[in-house]
């Protein structure tokens, strides 16, 4: 079987030798699972540090795991279910956590052909005797780990799991569940290129056909691994935590799976028919208003910037007419090195920074000094790893070229884009990668708006340029026990604000009580912006 470790017989399992619904029967009977006693006592102080899931809430790429045997977990004894995974160090974590695979069919409906071991890490509740329903976590992109997201719940997300197991799984295609991605030479120039080159795109389908079927990565099919991974660790009902492609993945869950939903945490929502990425640039151009109004209404940065609207508009008609070179100077003693940057790059870029209000701090400055034909502020910040680098690109178009892309009307695009400062960059750029990439199939009720009685838990950023609160506001009206909740000064996330704990604080308060009814979310109102960057 194709990508197998060689330390896999000694955590994993497999579903692809069972024919029947006998299998899930049998792992309910096992019960619900406990341990002897707790490794540790429940955390007492508040977390402070907020994780964010969606495609920008990756800190590292690739985690080193050692496995070793589940005695030397101590004092923890694992029974039922998490009894199958082993005790294990993750890269950059202090404690031990459980660590498996699961291995499932890549064609879930024939049952046969190849296989995919699904990348397993879980972080034990601290109060193992009293412990309630895990909390599964759901990355985002499509295409990032989920169990990238394991740092963040061995430190300052520590306090969720007071009384829940907490659950990462890679989905299949990332992380280390076949992640469907080929190496690139990161030069200077490869971090302001277009965003699929044909014959990147060519090469990436070439090279990863060899390992798989690229129709079987779709959302649909991953949530079905999901409940097959659920059912093998021996839980009924589970809590849901995804941010941006992660909460579509929850609600296609909760649509495929309702009856294993305890509740749902959705951060950024991404609806199944959102089209991406029809709506980028119009959301952008909102969130852009919106960051520049603030410039304006500044003191420090109106006094900086006095102009900035129209320098904004001055950068793009420069590059509009030709592209600008500059001189970029790498870190360390490397030599100096002649860059070319186009329009489409360099709104793009512009758009993906708004994410994260730390960075979207700096966009005026950026703009002002472009504007006056200065480059390197631009360049500081655009050659550097960020969002897509740490998004499995052959995942992304995987899904992106099932469930959105085919379903866009090139005509409404047009429409939609005339005249938007960041144009119909993506659209093109997707359309085009999508035309050469093979195409799965989606679910007849794909489309249709997910109804649950569920409790679920809505998280919107105001200041968010690809998923503005409009769309927890559409999902929120089909689950009538959902709570919506804007964050005024969030983007994609919170990264950046003051009291970043005050997300994390909501989130653990909903977890314990699984009802919207009575939460404290007053704290979202002090969440304050950093400062402008002017110089």
């Amino acid at each position: 079987m194709h990508g197998k470790s060689p330390t896999t017989n000694l955590n994993s399992a497999t579903l692809t030798d069972v024919e029947d619904k006998s299998y899930e029967v049998a792992l309910q009977f096992i019960g619900q699972i406990r341990f002897a006693r707790s490794c540790t006592s429940a955390i007492r102080s508040r977390v402070r540090g907020l994780r964010w899931i969606c495609s920008v809430f990756l800190t590292t790429t690739g985690m080193v795991v050692l496995l070793f045997d589940i005695a030397a977990c101590g004092k923890q004894r694992p029974s039922a279910g998490l009894s199958k995974l082993k005790s294990c160090r993750v890269d950059g974590i202090d404690e031990k956590l459980l660590c498996g695979k699961l291995t499932v069919f890549e064609n879930r409906e024939t049952r046969t052909g190849r296989r995919i071991d699904l990348n397993i890490v879980v972080l034990p509740a601290f109060d193992q005797k009293n412990k309630a329903e895990p909390l599964f976590d759901l990355a985002g992109g499509p295409g990032a780990s989920s169990v990238d997201a394991a740092g963040f719940y061995a430190r300052e997300g520590k306090e969720y799991r007071r009384r829940h197991d907490v659950v990462l799984v890679d989905q299949r295609g990332t992380g280390q569940s076949n992640r469907l991605a080929i190496p690139q030479e990161k030069t200077a120039q490869h971090y302001l290129r277009e965003m699929y080159p044909v014959d990147y795109v060519q090469k990436m389908r070439h090279e990863l056909e060899k390992r798989a079927d690229l129709t079987k990565y779709t959302t649909s099919i991953a949530m079905d691994d999901l409940d097959d991974v659920r059912a093998w660790l021996g839980y009924d009902r589970i809590n849901l935590i995804g941010g941006s492609y992660g909460t579509r993945a929850v609600l296609v869950y909760m649509r495929r799976h309702s009856e294993h939903v305890r509740s749902a945490i959705l951060l950024a929502v991404a609806p199944t028919d959102l089209k991406l990425p029809l709506h980028h640039s119009e959301s952008a151009e909102r969130a852009m208003d919106l960051l520049l109004g603030e410039c304006e209404r500044d003191a420090r940065c109106k006094a900086a910037f006095p102009q900035i609207r129209d320098e904004w508009k001055k950068v793009l008609e420069q590059l509009e007419k030709q592209p600008a070179l500059a001189e970029y100077s790498p870190p360390g003693k490397s030599a100096p090195t002649t860059v070319e940057i186009q329009r489409s790059v360099f709104a793009e870029k512009i758009r993906i920074w708004m994410y994260r209000r730390d960075q979207a701090a700096r966009i005026p400055m950026i703009v002002h000094y472009a504007a006056n034909g200065d480059f390197a502020p631009f360049l500081q910040q655009a050659i550097a790893p960020s969002i897509p680098d740490f998004v499995a690109d052959g995942m992304y178009l995987s899904v992106t070229c099932a469930e959105d892309v085919p379903l866009i009307d090139q005509e409404e695009a047009t429409k939609l884009t005339e005249g938007n400062p960041f144009g119909n960059y993506r659209v093109f750029q997707q359309t085009r990668a999508c035309g050469m990439w093979p195409r799965g199939e989606i679910p007849a009720d794909f489309l249709e708006p997910v109804h649950s009685n569920a409790p679920v838990l809505i998280f919107s950023g105001n200041m968010d340029p690809v998923t503005p609160p409009k769309y927890g506001e559409q999902v929120a009206r089909h689950l009538p026990n959902s709570r919506h909740v804007v964050i005024p000064e969030a983007g994609h996330g919170a990264d950046g604000l003051t009291d970043p704990g005050c997300f994390d604080r909501i989130a653990i308060e909903f977890l314990d009580k699984g009802d919207t009814k009575n939460l404290d979310v007053s704290c979202v109102e002090r969440m304050a912006p950093p400062p402008f960057v002017t110089k």
